[in-house]
């Protein structure tokens, strides 16, 4: 089992997702984080008594080792490095919804106060594509800037919403930094300095993104969602009642490719492997985590994954040894194996207890015993709704029977378009029929898999056969073609060029759409010439 290393108790509250490590005199790491008041704390237990109040930093009268910076507005984002060529110690950033402060820790000093006029939301410092030199980059309302060791505005450039996150990272493997951009209408967009070369799109607010290694890296969502992208390919996600507030890359089981460490509002931290999402360790709090970082905080050469909670709580784990083989929770491979062989015996006997109440009942008719015909299937159509005085518009979602059998219930599960990611319908036992429709509103153009169980049986069932298919929404399901015949055919038109064969552009057409449009319109025409020379 991990345990962690040291821990302490800060007497300062620590804001969520504020939180760094710095050497601000190029030697020693300090832990630092925004608190209370427009203040952010730096924790230096390495030189006690050598740091005189002076300029911007006062003494704090809690803690010996603990020196405020008092910035006299909100703090919004935080991060420490290398800014300036000429400087042996990292820099600290501040940002808040007015300005960006460049401040010299070591010798009290400011480096740069710049006013940024749309807020800074989010801040990561690094170099970007061609540029040369570092730039401290914030994100705020729809609009990027950089700026280098001299608070020159060396980068600039819009993307779709409030900026939420951001992280550098070589996302097209040409040995240069991408900037990748998480806000609040739900997408990741990839910028090649002010050149956008990428887009996912996600279900929820994009809250964190963390950089893991090569082109892979980490991200999570307002709802609970974490997962990790290799470019645009996912490769796992999970959801989580509670809220990511930190995420992380650190190789914690010493395997040599590092793990996700996430930081959860119930004060749980887990690490999660990068291929799989599979929890390798978990440790917990008891209040929620603020933020996960990394440095070499004992000074012994070796860099301990640093946890802090809200309250305040610091604790450092080293990476597991070898003796740990790789496992680092209190249970063994064995009791893991002992719990799932367990589970799934109980399934079994449930399962053959059901099978035993069905034998009792042979005396019944086949309708109460739930056996229907064997032809029977579920079968969907979508369709679009328009506004009416009593609905406003909708996809519906059809499900039905081909026979005499009745649909009890159903359960939807859907990403980003039901609250709680799930939806069911039960109508009431006067209603019961083989058909039942679901209107759906889409927030966005995004494709989305409709995971589908129908509950159905005969009329005077009281056992029911779970039907499971899966539907995808097409991405521009909202939209249909105008019927009115007294408005005259638009007479502009598109022409441009499409390497790709006529046959798949029309497939990509089809699938992106719903059918229903294109079997009551023929308005809608593409042609494809092509021209060899």
């Amino acid at each position: 089992m991990l345990v962690p290393i040291f821990t302490l108790k800060l007497n300062h509250k620590i804001n969520p997702r504020m939180v760094t490590v710095g050497k601000f005199d190029g030697i020693h790491p300090c832990l630092t984080a925004a608190t209370q008041a427009g203040k952010v704390f730096i924790h230096n237990p390495h030189t006690r008594g050598q740091r005189p109040a002076a300029h911007r930093l006062s003494q704090s009268t809690q803690d010996s080792d603990i020196s405020l910076l008092n910035i006299n507005q909100a703090v919004s984002c935080l991060t420490a490095g290398s800014l300036g060529p000429d400087t042996a110690g990292d820099t600290l950033l501040v940002g808040s919804q007015t300005n960006l402060l460049a401040y010299d820790v070591h010798d009290n000093a400011d480096i740069f106060y710049r006013e940024v006029t749309d807020g800074a939301n989010a801040i990561v410092l690094g170099k970007l594509g061609d540029i040369q030199s570092p730039l401290a980059i914030i994100g705020g309302n729809c609009a990027i800037q950089g700026f280098d060791y001299e608070g020159k505005d060396l980068f600039w450039t819009v993307t779709g919403d409030n900026v939420q996150s951001l992280v550098l990272c070589d996302f097209t493997g040409d040995g240069k930094n991408e900037l990748l951009v998480g806000s609040e209408d739900f997408d990741i967009r990839v910028f090649k300095e002010d050149k956008l070369v990428s887009e996912m799109s996600e279900n929820e607010t994009v809250t964190s993104l963390c950089h893991m290694h090569g082109s892979r890296f980490g991200y999570a969502l307002a709802n609970g969602t974490v997962g990790v992208y290799d470019r645009t390919a996912r490769y796992w996600r999970i959801k989580s009642k509670n809220h990511a507030m930190s995420i992380h890359a650190f190789d914690l089981n010493g395997d040599g490719v590092v793990e996700l460490i996430t930081g959860w509002s119930n004060g749980k931290i887990d690490a999660r492997s990068d291929r799989t999402g599979d929890v390798i360790f978990k440790d917990n709090f008891s209040s929620s985590v603020a933020g996960v970082v990394e440095g070499d905080y004992r000074m012994d050469g070796q860099v301990q994954l640093i946890c802090t909670s809200t309250e305040g709580e610091v604790r450092g784990y080293l990476p597991a040894s070898k003796e740990l083989k790789g496992n680092l929770m209190e249970s063994s491979v064995e009791q893991d194996l002992v719990r799932e062989l367990s589970q799934r015996r109980q399934n079994l006997l449930l399962e053959l207890r059901n099978y035993d109440e069905n034998a009792k009942g042979v005396t019944e008719t086949d309708s109460e015993v739930g056996v229907i015909p064997a032809n029977t299937q579920l079968q969907t159509a979508l369709s679009v709704r328009p506004a009416t005085e009593a609905q406003k518009a909708h996809v519906e979602l059809s499900i039905s029977t081909p026979n005499e059998t009745i649909i009890r219930s159903v359960l939807i599960f859907a990403e980003g378009i039901f609250e709680g990611e799930s939806h069911v319908v039960h109508p009431s036992a006067q209603k019961l029929s083989g058909c039942v429709r679901v209107p759906i509103v889409p927030p966005k153009d995004i494709p989305v898999d409709l995971h589908i169980k129908a509950f159905v049986g005969g009329k005077n069932s009281t056992q029911f056969h779970v039907f499971e298919i899966t539907r995808q929404l097409p991405r521009f399901s909202m939209y249909v073609m105008g019927a009115d015949p007294s408005v005259a055919p638009p007479t502009g038109r598109v022409t441009f060029s499409i390497n790709d064969r006529s046959q798949r552009v029309n497939v990509t057409i089809y699938l992106q759409l719903p059918m229903n449009r294109w079997q009551k319109h023929e308005g809608m025409r593409t042609t494809f010439v092509m021209a060899t020379y």
